[in-house]
């Protein structure tokens, strides 16, 4: 999936980037994208270790990242990546993390969200649905988002959707782009 949409080469920016082990991973296999890892500082020796095992040239130490605050960087990205991160966030730092993505995605640049989402307010699956009681015991803000509504937050930022793909696990996989 990352494949046919990071498919020239370009800049990308992880948003949440967690362990590190998704930007190796990945950055291993596209080593055409030059790929820029945040996080809350707390995050970042972790992230690091990973960096520093892997030795790849196309993946940058972690930037100190929190959507809740503003940050626009000098040159926009052509991607915007987060895995498994919009479901972790309240909903205000959602609305946060879309009404900064134009500062941070090029024109013509897109978003990729990885995660599970609800449609229609409904969980996709039996295991969605436990997933999100447990979100909620360890953080009532937290919760599996409705696609409607974060698709709502995207058109706000001039993105539209161009795929939605399953992926396992019960998690989707969203790609938006930029218009301007």
């Amino acid at each position: 999936m990352l494949k046919t949409h990071c498919a020239t080469a370009g800049r990308l920016l992880e948003i949440g980037s967690g362990t590190g082990q998704h930007a190796v991973y990945m950055a291993e296999r596209l080593p055409h994208v030059e790929w820029q890892t945040s996080d809350l500082p707390e995050h970042h020796v972790g992230i690091q270790q990973w960096l520093d095992d892997a030795a790849l040239p196309n993946v940058f130490s972690p930037i100190a990242l929190d959507v809740t605050e503003r940050w626009a960087p000098k040159n926009p990205f052509g991607t915007v990546f987060t895995a498994n991160s919009l479901h972790i966030m309240s909903w205000l730092a959602v609305e946060d993390f879309f009404e900064q993505l134009p500062d941070w995605l090029a024109p013509q640049g897109k978003l990729i969200a990885y995660g599970p989402f609800n449609y229609n307010g409904e969980f996709t699956s039996a295991s969605n649905a436990q997933f999100q009681q447990w979100l909620q015991a360890r953080d009532p803000l937290s919760g599996i988002r409705d696609f409607e509504a974060v698709n709502e937050l995207a058109l706000a930022a001039d993105c539209v959707l161009l795929d939605d793909i399953e992926m396992p696990a019960n998690n989707r996989c969203l790609v938006w782009q930029r218009q301007q």
